[in-house]
C-alpha cells in the first residue's frame, strides 16, 4: 500500500461509509488506498457512459475492477447508456475541456451516482472526477452537491484529494499497479481534441 497513512480522514456527519464513484484506475488508485488506509467503509461505482469508444470503456473498467478486487472492495457496474450521454451533449460538441458539455457530463454521472447512494443506503458519496489535474475541481464539486440536493438525508464529500501529496500518491500508484494510462479524458470530443 501507498504512503498515505499519515492521512486523517473523516466522513461527513461522522458517517461511516461511502459510496465512490470512480473514472478510471489511475484516478481512483490513491483515493481507494487512503479510504481503506483511513478504515473507511466504501463500495465502487464505475458509471460513465461517457467514455469513447465502448473498446476505452471496458479497458478503464476492467483496470478498475481489478483493482477493487485486489482489496476486496464492492464494485458496482453502471449502464454504459451512451445514447443518453450524446443526447445530453447534443449542441456542446464544440465547447472546450471544463466547459459546459463537461457540467453536463458531470451532472449526469453523479445524478446517477447519487440514485445509487439513495437506492443503496448510502448517506455520503464522492467521486475520483476531482483529482485529475485536468479537471476543474469546483466543477466537480458543484456538480456533486447539486446531485445530492435531489435525495434526503443523502451529502456529496467534496475532499479535496488533490492535497497532501494525493496528486503525486496517484502518479505512483499508476506506475506500481501498471494501470492502463489513458491519454485523453474519456468522451469522443476530448479524443478529437486530445493534443500529443
Amino acid at each position: 500500500m501507498s504512503t498515505n497513512q499519515s492521512i486523517e480522514l473523516s466522513l461527513p456527519y461522522r458517517e461511516t461509509q461511502v459510496l465512490l464513484h470512480t473514472c478510471c484506475a489511475p484516478c481512483s488508485g490513491e483515493i481507494m488506498q487512503a479510504l481503506l488506509a483511513a478504515n473507511i467503509e466504501y463500495s465502487v461505482l464505475f458509471y460513465n457512459p461517457n467514455i469513447h469508444p465502448f473498446q476505452e470503456y471496458e479497458i478503464r473498467k476492467h483496470e478498475n475492477m481489478r483493482f477493487a478486487e485486489k482489496y476486496d472492495i464492492p464494485f458496482f457496474d453502471g449502464d454504459y447508456d451512451v445514447n443518453d450521454w450524446f443526447t445530453r451533449v447534443k449542441g456542446l460538441e464544440n465547447e472546450p475541456e471544463r466547459g459546459e458539455r463537461c457540467t453536463v457530463c458531470f451532472d449526469m454521472r453523479l445524478e446517477r451516482t447519487a440514485l445509487f447512494a439513495h437506492e443503496q443506503g448510502f448517506n455520503t458519496f464522492t467521486s475520483s472526477l476531482g483529482i485529475s489535474r485536468w479537471k476543474n475541481m469546483a466543477q466537480v464539486n458543484d456538480c456533486g452537491k447539486r446531485a445530492a440536493m435531489r435525495y434526503p438525508n443523502l451529502t456529496y464529500w467534496d475532499y479535496n484529494w488533490r492535497k497532501k501529496g494525493g496528486s503525486q500518491r496517484m502518479v505512483e500508484i499508476t506506475k506500481q499497479e501498471n494501470f492502463y494510462r489513458q491519454d485523453y479524458c474519456g468522451c469522443i470530443y476530448s479524443l478529437r481534441d486530445k493534443k500529443c
